[in-house]
């Protein structure tokens, strides 16, 4: 599977983008919501138009990196979020970052990779987390597609990947997620071991 730049910007480009619900996603607001810390540096990794980074800005939150590899993206988000900092926004492959950050914020990044590269994903998040750095947000909890993404998975198979790297806070159905999504998604709190 060659998932590549191109790949991902000409699904902006052809405007096919079925996994942007075009706000952000409950269970993370509500997270977000309970956070104090607006000085926390916060990455958010496969952005695409970051409902989240804008949510985040509007909440005065600081430090937020965007990551994608479709510099379309971008473009999506500064229409809507025009003074958020340009320096924060990262083209590129997230397996090439070596920042450090406290959160992560995980929407639809995982299920959007090839599943072969997910050892190397549990172990690059572990890496990009500083101490007590925390990985949160939603995993596909459902089979979907096994060609093409939205890649899905279960628990049992996440664990493996994430349980060498962190302690397991929190990954259980979400029992907030939107109506096509419910039932199919686990909310993740992981702490950096």
């Amino acid at each position: 599977m060659d998932l590549d730049k191109d790949f991902w910007e000409n699904k902006y480009l052809d405007d096919k983008t079925g996994w942007d619900i075009g706000y952000i996603s409950t269970p993370i607001k509500e997270y977000i919501n309970q956070l104090k810390d607006k000085d926390l540096k916060i990455l958010i990794p496969g952005c695409g138009n970051s409902y989240e980074g804008e949510y985040l800005h509007k909440l005065d939150f600081t430090n937020v990196w965007l990551c994608d590899l479709a510099p379309s993206s971008f473009k999506n988000f500064l229409e809507r979020v025009p003074d958020f900092p340009k320096e924060h926004l990262i083209t590129g492959d997230f397996f090439a970052l070596s920042d450090q950050f406290d959160l992560i914020i995980e929407q639809t990044f995982f299920c959007a990779l090839d599943p072969k590269l997910r050892p190397a994903h549990a172990k690059k998040m572990h890496e990009l987390l500083g101490e007590k750095g925390k990985l949160v947000g939603l995993l596909f909890d459902a089979p979907l597609n096994k060609d093409h993404p939205p890649f899905g998975g279960n628990k049992e198979e996440y664990l493996n990947y994430f349980e060498p790297y962190f302690r397991i806070r929190t990954m259980e159905t979400a029992y907030n997620s939107i109506a096509p999504r419910n039932g199919r998604e686990l909310f993740i709190i992981l702490e950096k071991k």
